[in-house]
């Protein structure tokens, strides 16, 4: 009793074959992961930028106190108003 494999029989298993891997990945891969994945990159930068973003805001008061004392000094170079 010797089963003959048809065409038809060969091409639904070389289907099957084919598929069984997409599924493995596909089911692998859940929905959290994604949501993981974004939730570290976001601390990450966070961490990253957070001190930058400091740096620059004293960067900036810096500037503001420097141009506030050369226009002072020029104001005052100028002489008072007439």
């Amino acid at each position: 009793m010797s089963e003959e494999i048809t065409p038809f029989a060969r091409e639904q298993e070389q289907e099957e074959l084919q598929q069984q891997p997409e599924q493995s990945v596909a089911q692998g891969f859940g929905k959290g992961d994604i949501a993981t994945v974004l939730l570290g990159v976001g601390s990450i930068l966070d961490s990253t930028l957070h001190p930058l973003s400091k740096l620059l805001s004293q960067a900036l008061d810096s500037m503001t106190v420097v141009a506030n004392q050369v226009l002072e000094g020029v104001n005052n170079s100028l002489g008072p108003k007439k």
